[in-house]
């Protein structure tokens, strides 16, 4: 389904300032809210220079960690987590007005129609979703659609928001987004000046990277953070048996720092991974080896339990690609445990990703 845009509507396409955003005023609290708690200016600024900027993601982390910054002492940080507990509320709430928090979430159109109804409208913001596959199945193809569909206004199925790309194999291409920015009717200068880039070579660079996300997103607009792949780095930075259970620790710590910025700022997290090799022998943190399952997605459990969705692409026919549902919260019972879960047909189009029929 390809949308389209009158000329009167192009205003719509205009990105809304943070200020202007009324909706999401109780969606996080600055971290300068603190000072009017007591907390020494000084002090709030320690907590910005280690990447906290919302009263919301200082209470994320645990006080053995914010001892860890320069200059904060036990003493100090039991008075910044009294204060912060004054204004955000992290303890029980009833299960209606969990309800009404939903309602703040934001589905993105993907490009195609079968897509967005397979997930239920679309990628949806405060939760992870995850595509894996083989070299060439349309992952990273529906990334840079997500950049252009992120920017378009929510009564067009889009996020009104900027995108933030992290790329740690080299396969971000701008270029490709301006013939997709054309098929929405945006004007791709402007579409890839709210998109932010950055290319990372280590994991460590990945996870600094992402540190240094909550400055931007605490002041701009962001709806969506792709991260393309997850696991290219890990694999280079880790190698053999012995460098297992230490990889799975810091790829852990990765996830939970994803998790984290996804429902501190409302922001969709889309990234991709990498299937197992066909005849792939991996080691089993068990003990010995065995022949991986190409089926399955790499990163281990603890991939597997931080993700919200999972979508397993393959290759159909010509510019055709199979997309098909491999874990979500929201499948029947009776499905999962019978794996028949829902399989859709889409295609690799100039303009992105595309329903195959089209």
């Amino acid at each position: 389904m390809i949308a389209t845009l009158k000329a009167e509507e192009q205003s719509q396409l205009q990105l809304v300032e943070r200020e202007d955003i009324d909706d999401e005023e109780d969606l996080f609290e600055a971290i300068d809210k603190l000072i009017s708690q007591g907390i020494n200016a000084g002090d709030v600024k320690k907590l910005q220079d280690a990447g906290i900027y919302t009263c919301n993601g200082l209470m994320m982390h645990t006080k053995k960690h914010l001892t860890g910054i320069k200059g904060l002492s036990e003493a100090k940080v039991e008075k910044i987590c009294e204060a912060a507990e004054k204004i955000v509320n992290f303890g029980y709430i009833t299960g209606s007005d969990a309800l009404l928090r939903r309602k703040a979430v934001i589905k993105i159109t993907t490009g195609s129609q079968a897509l967005d109804e397979l997930l239920g409208g679309g990628i949806e913001t405060g939760a992870i979703t995850e595509a894996f596959g083989e070299f060439r199945s349309g992952k990273t193809q529906l990334a840079h659609t997500l950049c252009v569909c992120t920017q378009l206004p929510t009564n067009m199925r889009g996020g009104n928001g900027k995108v933030a790309y992290i790329d740690t194999e080299g396969t971000f291409r701008p270029d490709r987004i301006v013939p997709i920015a054309e098929r929405f009717g945006m004007d791709p200068g402007a579409v890839l000046d709210n998109i932010i880039y950055a290319r990372a070579y280590t994991y460590e660079h990945q996870y600094n990277l992402l540190l240094g996300l909550a400055a931007k997103m605490s002041e701009e607009p962001f709806r969506l953070l792709i991260v393309d792949s997850v696991i290219a780095l890990f694999r280079v930075d880790f190698t053999g048996r012995g460098e297992l259970a230490d990889r799975q620790q810091k790829l852990g710590q990765m996830l939970s720092r994803l998790t984290k910025i996804s429902e501190e700022f409302n922001v969709a997290v889309y990234m991709t991974n990498q299937g197992n090799s066909y005849c792939h022998v991996i080691a089993d943190p068990g003990g010995g080896v065995f022949i991986s399952d190409p089926k399955k997605p790499a990163g281990g459990h603890v991939l597997a339990h931080a993700v919200t969705i999972r979508l397993m692409f393959r290759k159909g026919k010509g510019e055709q690609r199979v997309c098909k549902v491999f874990d979500a919260p929201n499948l029947p019972e009776a499905e999962a445990i019978s794996f028949s879960y829902h399989i859709i047909l889409i295609k690799i189009t100039p303009g992105g990703i595309a329903d195959a029929k089209d």
